[in-house]
């Protein structure tokens, strides 16, 4: 399948965006609320859309749009929140950059697309690229936080291949919806029972809250699932890798953190595995006829 360039740009907007996800947890959010913010992130975004857009699922798409939410958003959201709480950063970004290579065998599996070697390459590289872009040495292994990030990776993965195989006869707003809200409603009990309320919210951390709610989700995952449409899910997926590299260069900006050679080899690994997966899905040229 031949993809645009134009929607690989756009699409990459989404993981840049989500980049910040790391500086803006750490340095605007109340620590210690996981799930909650995983709510406060999906569920007022979901509920204004849903507002906008004034229409509900149907049918069969009442049990596709929960496991949906479930897979891109509630557990998700969860396991990303709890891996970013309990790792350092660049931890939690080396094992979830794991995805691409989980697409790619989801991929095969549910939707019967071709595992081009090329492509493994690409993700193997990304990984690489990822693990040099913010990998510490002695950085600290909570088992609990590897293990989340994992499943967070897995989770999405399988989010993004079914997102594309369960396309609904409706805008691009109302699919985001549907799924942002039905994954903050889903995660709502979980938050209100395993943790306790937030304290009283200082304007920094509403306006942490109101970038990952509004831009962070509402935004964001409007552009997501118009890539995951139009772009296959390798190539999709392998955009998820900008969002450490993102995180890296907003750390040396506004945090004074350093910017070494190894990470600026591993950024550029990260862009080439990018148009490797890119190139994987490009038609072959065909020989000339005469």
């Amino acid at each position: 399948m031949k993809t645009s360039s134009f929607d690989l740009l756009i699409t990459a907007l989404a993981p840049a965006i989500w980049g910040s996800t790391y500086i803006v947890t750490t340095q605007f959010l109340p620590q210690g609320y996981p799930l909650t913010v995983a709510v406060l992130r999906a569920l007022p975004a979901g509920l204004l859309l849903l507002l906008f857009v004034r229409r509900l699922p149907w049918g069969t798409w009442w049990m596709r749009i929960a496991i949906l939410g479930v897979l891109n958003f509630s557990f998700f959201q969860a396991m990303l929140f709890i891996s970013a709480y309990r790792l350092p950063g660049g931890i939690a970004a080396t094992v979830g950059a794991i995805q691409p290579l989980v697409v790619v065998v989801l991929a095969r599996l549910l939707l019967g697309s071709p595992i081009h070697l090329l492509s493994v390459v690409a993700a193997i590289a990304g990984l690489v690229g990822v693990a040099l872009l913010v990998l510490a040495p002695g950085a600290a292994l909570d088992p609990l936080g590897i293990v989340a990030g994992l499943a967070g990776a897995a989770s999405m993965a399988a989010g993004t291949v079914l997102s594309r195989r369960w396309q609904p006869p409706v805008s691009l707003l109302t699919f985001t919806a549907w799924q942002l809200t039905a994954g903050g409603i889903l995660l709502l009990p979980v938050a209100f029972w395993f943790e306790p309320s937030l304290p009283p919210l200082t304007a920094t951390n509403l306006l942490g809250l109101a970038w990952l709610s509004l831009i962070g989700a509402a935004v964001t995952y409007v552009i997501w699932f118009r890539g995951v449409a139009r772009l296959p899910p390798s190539v999709a997926s392998s955009l998820l890798l900008l969002s450490p590299m993102v995180a890296v260069l907003l750390g040396w900006i506004f945090l004074d953190q350093t910017l070494s050679a190894v990470q600026i080899a591993g950024s550029l690994l990260v862009v080439a595995s990018i148009q490797l997966s890119h190139r994987a899905q490009s038609p072959s040229p065909q020989p000339a006829t005469r």
